[in-house]
């Protein structure tokens, strides 16, 4: 049987569970695929999951499509290349308390941004702000990763970048108001969070193993969708470090997300041209699509269909 091992881009949540059911339900073992999880709770989020598949520690890594683009213009580091969305909808937002006042993306000037300190990511948030009539005038803390939503609930920050259906739904159920600024909402053309990433020599080398991996994980993933209290219950079963194993929420967490998974089609993992390279265009625009030296690079520079396939996924079909 062969392994993948697999980086999480955070402890075990929703956004997971199709990797959790397909292990539990036996279509990985189907296959012959074993697979590891490996959550970023292990090191403390010492290394980050897609710097885990670019230095051969894992084979696999989940990541935003902002980590796609920062590895492909890295000198230091090899390409990764998305091979499957996991979810086609962005659930993610900034997001401040509701009595805070923050109540638009524009009040964000001169108030505390908690950052994950992702290459991009920063002068997105401040490029959504501009977007709404402030300055991005933003101050940025960088606290320990896995702290970052302890630091706005304690005051320590006053927005942050969340998913809605894990720590929105949390919020909901403990009686706390969040005002949520979601990307397209302010003209910012998201890209596709979370995404499989792995490197392009083990894309080459073990095409049928990957293929086999994205079918049994689409299976569980469909199984989420169309048994959303069962996958709940699953979840909660076979993942361990969760920052919230309540049955209730996670069966409220589960519905929340479970229509995102999947695409109006009723496929999963498949990803658009137009979004990526309509993503690719706006960090150009906005320059923030620069070099690890600040240098602009023009959108013409970065080829957007190396930054994805779709034929690993559809080879497994």
């Amino acid at each position: 049987m062969s392994t993948i091992d697999l980086a999480l881009d955070w402890t075990p949540n929703t956004n997971h569970t199709g990797f959790y059911v397909a292990q539990a339900e036996g279509y990985y073992a189907d296959r012959g695929v074993d697979v590891a999880i490996h959550s970023p709770a292990d090191d403390d989020y010492e290394t980050t999951p897609a710097k885990r598949v670019a230095t051969c520690e894992s084979t696999l890594a989940i990541a935003p499509s902002e980590s796609v683009i920062s590895y492909q213009t890295h000198p230091d580091y090899p390409s990764l290349t998305a091979i499957a969305a996991v979810c086609q909808e962005d659930r993610s937002a900034i997001v401040t308390l509701e009595d805070s006042g923050i109540d638009r993306p524009a009040k964000l000037d001169g108030q505390r941004y908690a950052s994950y300190d992702a290459r991009f990511e920063d002068h997105i948030v401040r490029q959504l702000v501009r977007n709404d009539g402030g300055d991005g005038d933003i101050e940025i803390t960088t606290p320990p990763k896995l702290g970052i939503w302890n630091t706005l609930l304690e005051g320590e920050a006053d927005s942050t970048w969340v998913f809605m259906p894990w720590e929105g739904v949390m919020a909901a159920r403990d009686g706390i108001g969040l005002n949520a600024f979601y990307l397209d909402d302010y003209a910012v053309p998201y890209g596709y969070t979370p995404l499989l990433l792995a490197r392009p020599d083990t894309i080459e080398t073990d095409a049928d193993l990957l293929a086999d991996f994205l079918a049994a994980t689409a299976e569980g993933y469909r199984f989420a969708v169309d048994n959303p209290d069962e996958a709940a219950a699953v979840l909660r079963e076979e993942a361990t470090g969760m920052d919230n194993d309540d049955p209730d929420f996670l069966r409220e967490s589960q519905q929340e997300i479970a229509e995102a998974y999947l695409t109006d089609d009723g496929e999963w993992g498949l990803m658009d041209h137009e979004r990526w390279d309509g993503f690719v265009d706006w960090l150009a625009e906005k320059e923030i699509l620069t070099t690890i030296e600040g240098e602009p690079i023009p959108a013409s520079d970065l080829d957007t269909a190396a930054l994805y396939t779709n034929d690993v996924l559809e080879a497994g079909q």
